[in-house]
């Protein structure tokens, strides 16, 4: 007996090293927002962070799924908002303004000019840009549009589809004797949509623009009708020489991105919830405005009566009060119809039937948490849009000069940054072959000639746009705080010029005309101040805005 316990207790003992250990039930694990107090997307316990899906994308594959549906649903919002419509303007006139002033900033180094030679030059070029950019025969490859409305259209593209394009074509001499012009190279504007957005990375094809091995782009796939036909045609990005001949311009999230999208996109779901509420809640006010009267009486619902009357003509049995009521009623409503109620151009209230009330209601829609609720939905679309709120809604209740100011001041950069990336690059592309077309013509001299220039195309061709001057909540203050930036010598002249919008080239020019011609004819000049003032450094600070 004692062996065979022996023998199972051996046999157990060699099973339980043979066998894997039985696992312990486990402890409830604490909750990782108490063993990680600090991480990454701490949830709630509401768990609003887990259900909330998302996953990595490219973003350039993003855009290629939803950039059409953004784009047509960003033209039917502009088309059918006069808040859309006004913003898009003002975005046009802050950006833009009435044109964008060329500011040549040629480098003429080792071509020996003078700084009055260059100056002339200077003046040169800027006279005929001024001629050119605003014929459109001339500027533009239709002939419809001068460089002003380009710009236009351009950004129109932009706030659309999140991009603009536009190709740089060359007339021939045979097309140009027929339109009576002279220069060949011209500037085309072309829907963004155009551009297909075909993706094949078989042949480095993405979205309709074709990239070489280091991802630079080689030509840009358009789609063309040509007389009722769609042909896609592939136009270069660059000539043998490297001139720029497509001009794509973007705003990119991402270094790969090859396409834009609409700034509009963020702010979709917020804007058609706004304009969801504003339709029912107009209809709501109009439904109480109109219909806002109540005729209360005391007699029994028209149901009541088709009863009694239903009993009456099936051979029931009303009784002899039941009929005296049925009487009674039918009298006070014959006496009630001859003293109708009119509502309508020329309202009239006659006598009531007894026991009956005429209440006029008030309308309760919008009530008390309606206008801050669509306030909110309103900056955020002015936020996504790149406006101030003031200039979106035309709403100046609350406003102070500073909180202007302030809203001015952080909007601006945004605005000096489109004008830079979003639409000077297609007057920039413009200027660049015209100016040289010009030159190769003689008709702006360059010394050394047309190869001089073009062993120096960059560098002459180098120039900045300026565009409007920032609004201002008070001119007086903001002129008294650019004359002591200059008294202070933070600040010159030329830059205060180009914050104001002004070229300070041609604002000197015409100071000292104005200055020898007020000499000349024996008045005052009202420059004498300025120039006693910097003869004498100790007689005044130097500027008349300060006194």
């Amino acid at each position: 007996m004692g062996m065979l316990v022996s023998v199972a207790e051996g046999a157990k003992k060699l099973v339980g090293q043979l066998l894997p250990p039985r696992a312990q039930p486990e402890k409830p694990a604490a909750s990782t927002t108490e063993n990680r107090p600090t991480a990454y997307l701490r949830d709630s316990g509401s768990h609003v962070i887990a259900s909330r899906a998302a996953s990595v994308r490219l973003h350039n594959d993003e855009v290629r799924r939803v950039w059409e549906r953004a784009g047509a649903l960003a033209i039917d919002m502009i088309q059918n908002s006069g808040r859309l419509k006004g913003a898009c303007d003002q975005m046009l006139a802050d950006v833009i303004g009435n044109e964008l002033m060329l500011q040549p900033r040629p480098d003429l180094t080792g071509l020996r000019y003078s700084p009055e030679e260059r100056s002339a030059l200077i003046a040169q070029i800027k006279t005929w840009w001024k001629r050119h950019s605003w014929d459109a025969a001339e500027f533009d490859f239709r002939g419809k549009w001068t460089a002003a409305q380009q710009c236009d259209i351009a950004l129109r593209y932009w706030l659309a589809w999140g991009e603009s394009t536009s190709l740089i074509l060359y007339m021939d001499e045979a097309d140009r004797r027929r339109y009576g012009i002279a220069t060949g190279n011209k500037l085309m504007m072309t829907p963004p949509h155009r551009l297909v957005r075909t993706t094949s990375e078989y042949e480095n094809l993405f979205q309709g623009v074709t990239t070489d091995d280091n991802g630079r782009p080689v030509s840009y796939r358009f789609r063309e009708r040509v007389n009722g036909v769609d042909i896609d045609t592939d136009y270069r990005a660059f000539d043998d020489r490297g001139r720029p001949l497509v001009v794509h311009a973007f705003d990119p999230m991402c270094a790969e991105d090859m396409r834009g999208i609409s700034p509009m996109a963020p702010m979709m779901r917020k804007y058609l919830m706004g304009e969801a509420l504003d339709d029912a809640t107009s209809q709501m006010a109009f439904l109480q405005t109109v219909y806002a009267m109540v005729l209360t009486s005391k007699s029994p619902s028209e149901e009541a009566f088709e009863a009694l009357q239903a009993m009456a003509d099936g051979g029931g049995t009303l009784g002899e009060l039941g009929q005296d009521y049925l009487d009674y009623f039918k009298a006070r409503m014959d006496k009630a119809a001859e003293a109708p109620i009119s509502v309508g151009s020329a309202p009239t209230v006659s006598h009531l039937a007894p026991d009956e009330d005429l209440d006029f209601k008030t309308a309760g829609i919008p009530g008390p948490q309606y206008e801050p609720f669509c306030k909110a939905l309103l900056r955020e679309q002015a936020r996504s849009l790149g406006v101030t709120y003031g200039g979106y809604t035309g709403d100046y209740t609350d406003a102070t000069y500073s909180s202007v100011r302030m809203e001015i001041g952080g909007i601006w950069p945004i605005v000096l940054r489109r004008r830079d990336r979003l639409v000077a690059p297609h007057l920039q592309a413009a200027y660049e072959h015209g100016l040289e077309e010009e030159v190769a013509a003689g008709r702006i001299p360059i010394k050394g000639g047309y190869r001089a220039f073009m062993a120096n195309r960059k560098r002459i061709c180098y120039a900045n746009w300026q565009g409007p001057p920032p609004p201002t909540a008070d001119d007086l203050k903001s002129a008294k705080a650019q004359g002591a930036r200059i008294d202070a010598r933070t600040s010159a002249v030329e830059l205060e010029c180009a914050a104001n919008g002004t070229d300070f080239e041609e604002l000197f020019t015409m100071q000292v005309t104005e200055h020898k011609r007020y000499k000349a004819e024996g008045m005052k000049s009202p420059y004498e101040e300025q120039i006693a003032a910097n003869a004498n450094p100790d007689a005044g600070n130097g500027s008349v805005a300060n006194g």
